[in-house]
């Protein structure tokens, strides 16, 4: 059986492509629980592709219940090295405006009280996220946008909210004179988990609305975001497609498929057997 090195985590809409085939559903359970819902495999080009809808098919699950360390665990045993995080933003600048598309390279976690790692207990590691989101991985998400017919701006900083509530007016003013490029509820704590998983992530944010600091635009609502989503599925799923195709010439090791070199702290002798088993698939080969 052919490996799974890429997957996509976003809407459950995305996976409803033609050129998906020998489509079959995965169930996996975790140290920590059950992911957002089973992983939809397929061939796409030749290559076989993961697909996880963040909050469930049919969008069961808030922003605060998404089981972030289930979905990222889950792919990580699927083998997965790759993930492109689709998500729908609102936009804190005048030039990022809705139909476009983001690719930053920087976040800013804005949430409260979510797990954002693995490690604790009798297992400690401090993983560096200077650069939060794959450089290599960025690159390549722009490109692919661009190709199917997309318009992009790279770089930026991408604020997550707790939610589900959208912002105040006096928030959202606040997030823009801090420098933030664009906002969301679900980045965080999913790079960072990625992050400690050692897989390449990076972010295609589709910019739905202007949040509600832009004086002439309504402030955003549910419609509004559901309908530039609808409008920009097939970008998202013709880059998705143009990634799988060309993976043979991006693919590759990058820094991020090494974050946990020389991050784990505590004493291996001080680390039960039960946590080194739970996290064998993140630690085994620095534990060995």
């Amino acid at each position: 059986m052919s490996t799974i090195e890429l997957a996509v985590i976003g809407g459950s809409g995305l996976y409803q492509m033609e050129a998906l085939t020998e489509i079959e559903e995965l169930t996996i359970s975790t140290p920590f629980g059950k992911p957002s819902d089973a992983i939809l495999v397929g061939k796409l080009y030749g290559r076989r592709v993961a697909f996880l809808p963040r909050h469930g098919r049919g969008h069961v699950l808030s922003p605060s219940e998404i089981p972030h360390r289930a979905n990222i665990f889950a792919l990580k045993t699927l083998g997965v090295r790759y993930i492109v995080s689709v998500s729908a933003c609102g936009s804190l600048r005048e030039d990022y405006a809705p139909g476009h598309i983001v690719v930053p390279d920087q976040l800013f976690d804005h949430t409260k009280g979510r797990t954002s790692s693995f490690f604790g207990h009798d297992l400690i590691a401090h993983v560096s996220v200077a650069q939060p989101l794959s450089p290599e991985m960025s690159q390549v998400i722009a490109q692919s946008c661009r190709t199917a017919g997309g318009t992009v701006h790279e770089g930026g900083t991408f604020i997550t909210i707790e939610g589900p509530r959208f912002s105040t007016k006096a928030e959202s003013h606040l997030y823009r004179q801090w420098g933030m490029s664009i906002i969301g509820m679900t980045t965080c704590p999913e790079a960072f988990l990625a992050a400690e998983a050692e897989i390449a992530y990076s972010v295609m944010a589709h910019v739905t609305d202007y949040d509600v600091w832009h004086e002439s635009e309504m402030p955003v609502t549910v419609e509004m975001v559901m309908q530039t989503v609808q409008q920009n599925t097939k970008i998202a799923q013709d880059a998705i497609g143009q990634m799988a195709k060309t993976m043979g010439e991006w693919a590759g090791d990058f820094p991020a498929h090494h974050a946990l070199k020389g991050a784990i702290i505590t004493d291996r002798s001080r680390i039960s057997t039960q946590m080194a088993q739970d996290l064998a698939p993140l630690v085994g080969k620095y534990l060995d």
